[in-house]
């Protein structure tokens, strides 16, 4: 049986690397404020737990994203499919990332997948030509974690 599962990256600010990766993979930021309220009404959050981010209710240190065809829960807002979690943490990247995505582009279309890549905020870092095998850069998104645009 295939089990479920989300990729989390560690990050300074949550909300605004889930805003980058979800206009660089076209997906959608998730909207848990609905999940919010019910807690906060409970009882069962405080508000030092919530932030707000572009007009909604979310939680502190925490973003996700998730592909926009997938199902998600109508109250939480988590998706149940490819999903990528957003957390804050203490410490600084300190090197380079055992893991990383690749973002494919169309037959044709690197050089426009990298100008809007760096449109949105990320860097080019080098170019690699493996010959027949094709070409890519590496990049890296706002808060220097490395990802391959091909």
């Amino acid at each position: 049986m295939a089990l479920n599962w989300k990729l989390v990256i560690d990050s300074t600010n949550a909300a605004a690397l889930a805003d980058f990766w979800a206009a660089a993979l076209g997906y959608e930021v998730e909207d848990p404020s609905a999940l919010i309220e019910q807690l906060l009404t409970a009882g069962h959050l405080s508000d030092e737990a919530v932030v707000e981010h572009r007009g909604r209710k979310t939680f502190r240190g925490y973003a996700a994203i998730r592909h926009p065809e997938d199902p998600f829960d109508e109250t939480s807002g988590v998706g149940r499919g490819r999903r990528l979690l957003f957390q804050d943490v203490p410490e600084a990247k300190s090197g380079k990332n055992r893991l990383h995505l690749d973002v494919h582009s169309g037959p044709g279309d690197l050089a426009e997948l990298v100008a809007r890549l760096e449109d949105l905020g990320a860097t080019r870092i080098r170019e690699v030509d493996q010959g027949p095998a094709g070409r890519w850069w590496v990049m890296q998104d706002p808060e220097g974690n490395e990802f391959c645009a091909a």
